[in-house]
This record gives C-alpha cells, sequence and structure tokens, in this order.
C-alpha cells in the first residue's frame, strides 16, 4: 500500500522535483558559459580598444553575437578607450609621442585602404555582373581589367626609358597628315616616336654636367626586364589562382553554409541588398547545377558514339585550321605584287589591309563554325563545351600568328628592306586596330541584331548567350600581338589601353541589354587559372621566341633604329661590356658576363636547381593532401564523438523527464561504490587526466570524447555486474548496498531528488566537457 499511496500520491510533486532538477541544471550549465568566455570578452575588449574608433564598429559587425551582446561589448571597449585616453595624458613625453605616432600609423593605415579601395577599377560594375551573369561571365571581365593592369604597367615603363629620352633627340616631321593613318599606322606615323626606325643610335646628353644615356643598352634593357616582369607576374599570378581555386580546401565550401551563413547583416542600403540576395541566387543555382549533372550517365553505346563524334570534330577542326594558315601566308608572299599593281598611292596603302581584314574574318567565321560542331557533339558538362572551344580558337589564332611571325622573320627580315622593324610594327598595329573594329562590329551584329531576331523575328531563339570563349581568345590574340609588337613599336600598348577601355564598356551595356544568363548555371571559378594559364602558354611563350630570335638571330636595318650598324642587337651588349674593361671598378660586370651570362654550365646548374625545387614543391603538395584527408577523417571522427556526446545527454534528459519507477527498481540502477570507484579508477589510469589550459587542441577533443565513451561503457559494465551480483532484493549480504536500500525503504520520497542531483551533476559536466572540446585551440 505504501508503494501504491506514493505512486497515487506524488505525481505533483514528483513534477514539482523533476521541474527543480531541471532548474538546477539549467544553472549549472549557465554557469559554464561565462567562466569560459569571460576573458574572450575582456581579450577581445582589449584588442578592439586598442585599434582606431573607425574600426572598432567594423570589427563589432563581424563577430556572431546578439546585438545586445555587441552593445555591452562597446560600451566596455569605450570604457577601456577613456581609460587608456587618460593614462596617456598622464604618460610622460616619450612615451606620449610613442602612443601618437602609434595612432597616427593605425588611422594612415587605415585611410589608405580606404583610398585604394575606392580607387578599384569598375569594382561596382563587376559586382552587377557577377550577380545577374554569375561566375562564369564575370571571369572575362576580371581577365579583361587584369589585361587592362598589365598594358598600363608596361607603357609606363617604355615611355619612362625609351620615349622620353628621345623627346631630347627629336627631329622634325616633314610628313602630311591624311587621317588615313589611323587605320594603316603608315605615312605620317612612320617618322615618329611610335615605331622602332625613328629611334637613334646615338648617346643622348642633353646637358654636359648630366651623365649619357645610351638608347641602344636603354631600348635593349627596357624590353628585356620588362618581359622578365611579365615572366614573373604570369607565374606568381597562375600559381596563386591556382592555390585559391584547386589546392585551398576553403573554396569548396559546402552548401548548407552557401544557404545559411554567407549573408552579410551589416548590408543596410535597398540596392545592395537587391544585388546581394541576386548574387547569392545565381551561386545556388551554379552549385545546384553542377549537383544535377553529376548524376548523368551514358551507356557504352552512347560512349562510344560521342568519342567517334568528338574525333571526326577535332579532325575537321585541325583541318580548317592548318587552311586558314596556309591561305594567310600565301596572301602575305603576294601581298608585294598586288601593291606593285596598284598606280595609286591611296589604293597602296589600302592594300595594306587586306591581310589584317582576311586575318580578322577568319577569327570571327571559324569560331563560328567550330561552335557548330557542339550541335552535334552535345558535351555532357558545359564547362567542357567552353574548354574545347577555348583550345580549337587557340590553335587556330595562335597558328595564324606564328605564320605571320615566320614570314616577318624569314621573308621580310631577309630581304634588305630600308627599315624591317619599322615595316613589322605597321602590320602589327594593322592587326590591332582592325581587331578591335571587328570586335565592335560583332557586338553590334552577333549580340544587338540576334537579339532582334530572337525576340521579334523567331521568338524560338530567345536571347543570345554571352560567348565566353570567343570573347577570352580575341583578348589573349590582342594582347599577344601587343606583346610582340612592344619590341618594333614601343607605344603600341597605348592603342591597346585605349582599346580595352572601350571594349569593357561596349561589352558590359552589350551584356546587360542583349544577353541572357546562362541558361546552364555553373561555377567557373577555374577558368581565370586556365585564361591566365594560356596566357603564358603559348601565348607568352611564343612572344619570348619571336622576340629571342629577333635580338640573336637577325641582323637589324643598317638605316634606322637604335641598332644600326650592328650585325645582331645582342651585340650591343658585348660592345657596353668589353669598353668597360677599361674601368677597375667595373671588371666585376665583365666577370659576370663572361662567367655567367655567356657560360653553359652556369645556365646548366640553374636549370637543375630549378628542377630539384620544383621536385621538392611537388612532393610538398603531395603529402599536403594526405595531410588534409588525415584531417577530414579526424574532423569526421570528432563530429561522431560529438554526436556520442549529444546522444547521451539526451538519454540523460530522458531519464530526468521519465516518471519514477519503484524503490527497488531504483535500488537495482544504482551502481555500487566500491565497483563504481574500482572501475573509474581503471579509467583515470588508462587515460591521464591533465590539466587544462584555457583552450583544448585537438587532441584534447578526442581525449574528452574516448573518455566519455568509456565511462559510458564502464557504467554499463558496472550495471550488469551490479544486475548480476542482485539477489532477492537486490544486493549480497553485507554489502553497503543492503544499508542503502533499507534507508531508500525508509525514506522514498528523498530518492528522486537524489537521483536528480546526479543526473543534473552527470549533465553538467557533459555540457562543461563538450563546451571545453568544441572550443578547440586558439586561432591566429
Amino acid at each position: 500500500m505504501g508503494s501504491k499511496t506514493t505512486g497515487t500520491t506524488d505525481p505533483s510533486f514528483r513534477r514539482r522535483s523533476g521541474k527543480k532538477s531541471t532548474a538546477a541544471l539549467q544553472s549549472r550549465i549557465s554557469e559554464v558559459d561565462p567562466s569560459l568566455d569571460k576573458e574572450e570578452n575582456e581579450k577581445l575588449a582589449k584588442k578592439l580598444a586598442d585599434s582606431p574608433t573607425a574600426d572598432i564598429a567594423k570589427e563589432l559587425r563581424k563577430l556572431p553575437i546578439s546585438v545586445k551582446e555587441k552593445r555591452d561589448l562597446r560600451s566596455k571597449v569605450y570604457l577601456l578607450k577613456q581609460k587608456s585616453f587618460k593614462g596617456a595624458h598622464n604618460m610622460d613625453c616619450c612615451n606620449g609621442c610613442v602612443h601618437n605616432i602609434r595612432v597616427w600609423l593605425r588611422k594612415s593605415k587605415q585611410s589608405t585602404a580606404d583610398i585604394l579601395e575606392s580607387l578599384q577599377l569598375w569594382h561596382s560594375t563587376l559586382k552587377v555582373i557577377g550577380s545577374k551573369f554569375g561566375t562564369s561571365i564575370l571571369s572575362y571581365f576580371i581577365f579583361l581589367k587584369w589585361l587592362l593592369r598589365f598594358n598600363i604597367f608596361s607603357f609606363i615603363v617604355n615611355f619612362s626609358f625609351i620615349t622620353i629620352p628621345q623627346f631630347f633627340a627629336m627631329s622634325p616631321n616633314n610628313l602630311s597628315f591624311s587621317g588615313l593613318e589611323l587605320l594603316t599606322g603608315a605615312g605620317y606615323f612612320q617618322d615618329t616616336i611610335l615605331y622602332y626606325g625613328f629611334y637613334t643610335n646615338s648617346t643622348i646628353r642633353s646637358n654636359e654636367s648630366l651623365a649619357p644615356y645610351n638608347m641602344q643598352l636603354a631600348y635593349f634593357f627596357t624590353i628585356g626586364l620588362y618581359l622578365a616582369a611579365c615572366f614573373l607576374i604570369l607565374l606568381f599570378s597562375m600559381a596563386r589562382s591556382f592555390r585559391k581555386n584547386f589546392i585551398n580546401p576553403a573554396s569548396f565550401s559546402g552548401n548548407a553554409c552557401k544557404l545559411l551563413c554567407s549573408w552579410d547583416f551589416s548590408i543596410t542600403h535597398e540596392k545592395a541588398v537587391n544585388l546581394k540576395r541576386k548574387h547569392l541566387s545565381t551561386q545556388i543555382k551554379e552549385m545546384l547545377s553542377e549537383k544535377l549533372q553529376e548524376k548523368l550517365k551514358l551507356t557504352v553505346s552512347q560512349r562510344i558514339v560521342r568519342l567517334l563524334i568528338h574525333l571526326a570534330a577535332w579532325l575537321a577542326s585541325s583541318g580548317i585550321a592548318v587552311g586558314c594558315c596556309a591561305g594567310v601566308y600565301y596572301l602575305c608572299l603576294n601581298l608585294t605584287s598586288i601593291q606593285n599593281a596598284s598606280a595609286n598611292e591611296l589604293t597602296k596603302q589600302a592594300a595594306t589591309l587586306l591581310v589584317p581584314v582576311v586575318v580578322a574574318l577568319i577569327n570571327v567565321i571559324i569560331p563560328l563554325v567550330y561552335a557548330m560542331f557542339f550541335l552535334v557533339e552535345k558535351y555532357k558538362y558545359p564547362r567542357h563545351e567552353i574548354y574545347v572551344e577555348i583550345i580549337r580558337n587557340v590553335l587556330l589564332k595562335i597558328s595564324i600568328i606564328g605564320i605571320l611571325c615566320y614570314y616577318w622573320l624569314q621573308s621580310v627580315a631577309e630581304s634588305q628592306s630600308e627599315c624591317w622593324e619599322s615595316f613589322v610594327g605597321e602590320d602589327i598595329y594593322r592587326l590591332v586596330v582592325i581587331d578591335f573594329i571587328f570586335a565592335l562590329i560583332g557586338s553590334f551584329f552577333g549580340e544587338f541584331i540576334r537579339r532582334i531576331i530572337g525576340m521579334h523575328c523567331c521568338k524560338k531563339l530567345g536571347m543570345p548567350e554571352f560567348d565566353i570563349a570567343r570573347n577570352v581568345l580575341d583578348l589573349i590574340y590582342a594582347q599577344t600581338l601587343a606583346w610582340i609588337g612592344m619590341y618594333f613599336s614601343p607605344l603600341l600598348p597605348v592603342i591597346q589601353i585605349i582599346k580595352l577601355f572601350i571594349i569593357f564598356y561596349v561589352k558590359k551595356v552589350s551584356l546587360m541589354m542583349n544577353c541572357t544568363p546562362p541558361r546552364r548555371a555553373w561555377r567557373a571559378a577555374q577558368m581565370t587559372t586556365i585564361f591566365i594559364f594560356l596566357l603564358f602558354f603559348p601565348s607568352f611563350a611564343g612572344v619570348l621566341c619571336m622576340i629571342g630570335v629577333t635580338i640573336w638571330r637577325r641582323q637589324p636595318s643598317q638605316n634606322c633604329g637604335p641598332f644600326r650598324g650592328l650585325e645582331t642587337p645582342y651585340q650591343s651588349i658585348s660592345n657596353w661590356v668589353s669598353s668597360l674593361t677599361v674601368f677597375n671598378n667595373s671588371l666585376w660586370v665583365v666577370w659576370i658576363y663572361e662567367n655567367i651570362i655567356e657560360s653553359v654550365l652556369f645556365f646548366y646548374i640553374l636549370t637543375l636547381i630549378v628542377l630539384i625545387i620544383s621536385y621538392l614543391y611537388w612532393q610538398i603538395i603531395q603529402g599536403r593532401k594526405i595531410l588534409v584527408k588525415h584531417l577530414y577523417q579526424q574532423i569526421a571522427n570528432e563530429g561522431k564523438d560529438k554526436s556520442f556526446l549529444l546522444d547521451e545527454l539526451r538519454k540523460a534528459q530522458s531519464l530526468n523527464k521519465a516518471p519514477d519507477r519503484a524503490p527497488y527498481k531504483a535500488a537495482q540502477k544504482q551502481i555500487q561504490p566500491s565497483y563504481r570507484s574500482q572501475e573509474m579508477h581503471t579509467v583515470n589510469e588508462h587515460i591521464p587526466l591533465e590539466p587544462r589550459s584555457e583552450s583544448v587542441g585537438t587532441s584534447d577533443v578526442l581525449g574528452l570524447a574516448m573518455r566519455a565513451r568509456q565511462q559510458a561503457e564502464m557504467e554499463e559494465r558496472s550495471s550488469a555486474l551490479n544486475s548480476r551480483l542482485s539477489s532477492n532484493n537486490g544486493y549480497p549480504p553485507d554489502s553497503p548496498g543492503v544499508t542503502r536500500n533499507s534507508r531508500k525503504q525508509q525514506d522514498p520520497d528523498r530518492e528522486p531528488f537524489r537521483n536528480n542531483d546526479r543526473r543534473s551533476e552527470a549533465i553538467a559536466m557533459i555540457m562543461r566537457e563538450r563546451q571545453l572540446a568544441e572550443r578547440g585551440p586558439p586561432t591566429g
């Protein structure tokens, strides 16, 4: 009856006891947070107090805490700042000066960063393009901006060290200007600083008090050092882009992170909010599109058919490229006879535009033919289609440039004309200008007229998509011509800068008005790396070969240019070094030139060192890949341990909420103190407890998880052992359990409180261990 009365009269009392124990548990758990976060908040407040006032608001916005916590932290920071100001007034002279200098340096650093951010070219325009059309189309405009910086740098270098000194030895130009020179580059421009033939080979000395300026050395070293700088910039840019888009694991963030954690809550302007929303929507579409495309599979017969179709398309595209190169070379050889057949001077100048127009037509029509192949090939992924189109267009354009370079270095250079370098410069100028005109015409007819047809005449076609491959290859083609023309026309980068500026705005307006976002969304974060690689090889590598043959193998013109009268342009360096043998303080330059620059052994050793370093870096990359795999596995194991702790916490909470059982059943579940202490002592011996510092490392996280798991297993074993030892009313004679059972029978109402207190202590311990484990090692 006692049990019944307890069961009937105690439910409300039991619920009150459950609430009391839960409240005690919550108070214990809440006591964990301040003890863990108090020191971090103090450190953060001190760190923010040392920073400028303008940076405090920016750093507070980035913190992932509530608004109330941000306000409290800001008040603490301002109080510390006021105290520091009062302490600064009480400083002595030296400390006060040092403090003021530090504050001034911080303010100047922040203001410089703000100015540089505001001076970024087309920053807002690129954001709009990326949010509306995705990263694939955005990569084209980023690449165009990057090429613009290249040409600005080349213009500054050439104009500073080649063009400006020539102004002091410039002769007047007596040729007339008709306006056609803007297209042909001939006529009036032949006797200007635009071309190689205008520059002198003498030493310039405007004042007797100034040192002489050797134009031969200036021309050679300026072009050489600029190409070396371009080589290093391309190499480091390609490596940085490769590390960012291919190796860095942070670039492969999960979909949940992109969906839930990528919003910037500091954005308040309505236009910026809409722009950010569109940007995130486009990124999510790209990721979902890739996930859906990964599920597509083909049968064996379908793969064989597609392989044969791809092989036939590649053979056809290669044959077309070979035929175009042969036609261009034949036209160049017969251009002189065409010009001689013309009696009028105006007709002769117009005939010089024949080769550039034919080359531009090939660059416009043949990519369209290549695009028709994709109607039959039907690639599985859109990026594969883009890559194949880029490779085919690269082979076409680079082959045409290679044929033109062969014609210039063989037929033109060996013809012993009056100034063959200026003739090559004029050809390159015409190619750049005509390519620019066809790019504008292509934007009008290829996109504007196509939109009119798709919207009004044939609505099934719809609005056109932006052709990334064709436009990128046009940029690479034009930049290759600009690099080759730097030796023959030092101011050609000016034409390229104007061209890129106009093309950016024309393509932007055409994209916004005439084009639609890609129907198959896909991410192109790795496209920029591909573009830089194509610019490096074969574009820049071909430029180095062309200029290297010109400098080391071809004889310069005898009547024009800075290298007139020499066997090769490189002979100017040999003559300069031989002149230094007279001066004793310059003998080290002669030794370097004879023993290093002209030594084959030095370049052999240098190549060997580069290969060894490359191999070591490759091994480091392989080791880091293995390390990343192990770290991913470790993260997965830690996640399993945390899930185990959460399951144990839920079990404890469910036991706390479950109705109390009879006293004898509760007694059976209690662990015998002697056995429990012995087992816990065994666990503590197996995993020693080390003194815990403020931060817990990865090994501590694993240790805590394993300790919690082993404690749970020991408790299960002890409960099983306890059930085996108990008989009849629970415990063997002379055991402490008999006394505890008798006490429970005498006072059964107090037992739920004891059980709840034990559960609360266990849950609080698990929560404390979990919070210490989740803190992890300190960052930075």
